[in-house]
């Protein structure tokens, strides 16, 4: 039985390797890779969300596949395309980058919503379907995208249905002053990258993904959870709240995030820890509020302040 705490803490010591002073954001990343849940990585240009998502695949010794979407990519880039063998005189499958273990999708708000579509029977159902044959992705498999922040010209809106399918939102930020000194002198010479690495195996992820489901969350927690949101759903400032895959989503992570610190249980804490990065991209805020220049992410603050925390639960032996 794989120890999860030790299998976590390595990946992340690796990546730090890499990416520098942002152990808060690479935590996060493992966090989701052991949920097997799908990562929107949204900053500014430049501040390490490629390297973040390389240096995830280096490390798990995962096949990594890189969409860069551009305005005039095509779903077929994405997915790939059946093409006619002159020879066998049969139709053959050339599968495009989305069939690997992990595949980062650089700057995904510049393709079109056409394009962005491509995604979403693979991150839900993890198979794609060309010209009437499906072909099942391999496992595990991640999608790492990254995303400029909207007020940036040339982008275009991700569809509510697309943002749900995304495990958590992460942003990285820009590094501190002593922080960017060392950057400097790490890549001096070469790219950290270039010399990262793997401490673990693919296999050795899937274990693990399988490990944290037997934490236990006490009914206390399920029930934190469904408050709330509930609470997003009937907030007179939300449009639109939380789904049940939200729910879910925050089940799975809080297990995930107990298992990395090394407890069989969940507590409350990682709820309202992991709250902020798995449901704010998935509230829609109504026009009104919109014009009063309120965000999803305040509206979030404030139910979590207000929202009654249960007290920890001695977990079942």
């Amino acid at each position: 039985m794989i120890n999860v705490q030790e299998f976590s803490r390595k990946v992340v010591r690796n990546v730090e390797r890499v990416i520098v002073g942002k152990s808060s954001a690479v935590q996060l990343a493992v966090v989701g890779l052991l949920s097997r849940g799908h990562l929107l990585i949204e900053d500014v240009p430049g501040v390490g969300k490629t390297m973040l998502a390389r240096s995830l695949a280096r490390s798990l010794s995962c096949s990594f596949g890189r969409i860069q979407f551009t305005p005039d990519l095509l779903p077929s880039d994405v997915t790939g395309v059946s093409i006619f063998n002159r020879g066998t005189r049969e139709f053959e499958f050339q599968p495009g980058p989305i069939m690997s273990q992990i595949v980062l999708v650089d700057e995904i708000n510049r393709a079109t919503p056409k394009t962005q579509s491509a995604l979403l029977e693979a991150m839900e159902e993890r198979q794609i379907t060309v010209d009437g044959t499906t072909h099942p992705l391999p496992n595990p498999f991640i999608v790492m995208a990254t995303q400029n922040p909207i007020e940036y010209e040339g982008t275009y809106s991700l569809p509510e249905a697309e943002l749900d399918r995304f495990l958590m939102r992460v942003k990285i930020g820009y590094p501190g002053l002593r922080d960017e000194i060392e950057v400097l002198d790490r890549q001096q010479y070469r790219h950290p990258v270039d010399d990262l690495e793997p401490v673990a195996e693919a296999v050795e992820l899937i274990e693990a993904q399988e490990q944290i489901k037997s934490v236990h969350v006490a009914q206390a927690v399920k029930e934190y959870i469904i408050r709330l949101v509930h609470q997003t759903r009937d907030h007179p400032d939300l449009f639109l709240g939380a789904s049940p895959r939200g729910s879910l989503t925050l089940y799975r992570t809080a297990q995930a995030r107990a298992a990395m610190l090394g407890r069989p249980y969940a507590l409350p804490d990682d709820v309202k820890f992991l709250a902020p990065f798995v449901l704010a991209h998935r509230l829609i805020v109504s026009p009104g509020a919109r014009l009063r220049n309120v965000r999803a992410d305040d509206i979030l603050a404030t139910i979590l302040e207000q929202l009654p925390v249960p007290e920890p639960e001695t977990p079942r032996s």
